[in-house]
């Protein structure tokens, strides 16, 4: 049991802020898990020590160092375990990285993912999140979940239903957040594709591609084209992708927004609700009146001029920093248009 103290978690968080865990330590067998959750660091007749799994560290945001013991989740492998007339069914180590398995379901023409690809971070943290992107969640090819419960050290087989998913929304992220160590994650993949490109600038990009023959290899690539061109990469700029959620609001109130800002962005959803684009709302306040969040920078803490949902780390600002900011964002958005915003990243 390779234990550190005082370890630097820079390279372990796409933001790149430089915090130090009291313990450090990574596993990659269900029994090192047992092992590692058993030491808590602490002397006789002192609290015990919190634990953090940490997968890629794409959707956190470190504020200060944390007192207590960081596990970086290693547990690989992706096993086919099944296959019926229309699906294939795989089993992923949580410890995989999401856009490796993406790739090697490309590879093996398995469909569902394919939108899904350059998330970034590991498959463990797909459930937590309910990664979705381009029309497509998760939870949409999640057969059941496997976590380690931390405080009876039972695995626990966890159903689409039992993982209560939502919008960026899971009951690991909320109801039993920090309570389990996922290991596993079963896939139920489609042999033939369904194929999705609701999304207008996906077609968009397919269009400019000049593609041919519609399938999951030209989607993915579209979609890597999109992102890449949109989202900054974590190592040349720190960020961890979209920093907050897209709002939800009544008919009523989005009808009300719309009498005072026409151009404003919102997409209508299966409950008669409206889904606001949070970017656009970033993109049109400020941090002074005619100004715009977008491109803003405070030292090297900033609001990337590509796109606002995304608040990037230029080089040495700290988590509190661009914290500080985003609290400065969430403040202008309700002045500017009554709408509240949700941070997406998780605050340590």
């Amino acid at each position: 049991m390779n234990i550190q103290e005082n370890r630097s978690l820079k390279s372990h968080n796409t933001f790149g802020i430089d915090v130090r865990a009291r313990y450090f330590a990574s596993f990659a067998t269900t029994e090192e898990i047992l092992e590692l959750i058993e030491f808590k660091g602490q002397s006789a007749g002192k609290p015990q020590r919190p634990i953090l799994i940490l997968g890629g560290g794409s959707n956190i945001l470190f504020t200060k160092d944390f007192d207590g013991l960081v596990l970086k989740n290693e547990l690989s492998g992706i096993k086919e375990v099944k296959e019926d007339t229309h699906h294939i069914y795989v089993r992923v180590g949580a410890g995989v990285v999401w856009h490796e398995f993406v790739l090697h379901c490309l590879h093996q023409n398995w469909a569902g993912v394919e939108n899904l690809a350059l998330i970034p971070g590991n498959v463990g943290a797909s459930p937590i999140q309910n990664i979705g992107a381009y029309g497509v969640e998760v939870k949409n090819v999640i057969q059941s979940v496997e976590a380690l419960h931390i405080g009876d050290r039972k695995t626990h087989l966890f159903s689409v239903n039992d993982c209560e998913f939502g919008y960026r929304e899971s009951i690991f992220k909320k109801k039993y957040r920090g309570q389990f160590v996922i290991t596993a994650v079963n896939f139920r993949l489609n042999k033939s594709p369904d194929l999705n490109i609701s999304y207008g600038t996906v077609k968009q990009e397919l269009e400019r591609m000049g593609v041919k023959e519609l399938n999951i290899q030209t989607i993915a690539k579209a979609v890597i084209h999109i992102r890449s061109s949109k989202l900054p990469d974590p190592k040349l700029i720190g960020n961890a992708g979209s920093f907050f959620k897209n709002p939800h609001v009544s008919a009523d109130t989005f009808l009300a927004l719309k009498e005072r800002f026409p151009r404003i962005v919102g997409y209508v959803q299966e409950n008669g609700d409206y889904k606001l684009a949070a970017g656009w709302l970033i993109e049109h306040c400020g941090p002074a009146e005619g100004e715009s969040w977008k491109g803003y920078r405070r030292g090297d803490a900033g609001c990337h001029a590509w796109q606002s949902l995304v608040l990037v780390n230029y080089g040495q600002a700290s988590g509190k920093e661009i914290f500080d900011l985003s609290e400065a964002i969430l403040q202008s958005v309700k002045k500017t248009f009554g709408v509240e915003l949700e941070r997406e990243v998780n605050i340590l």
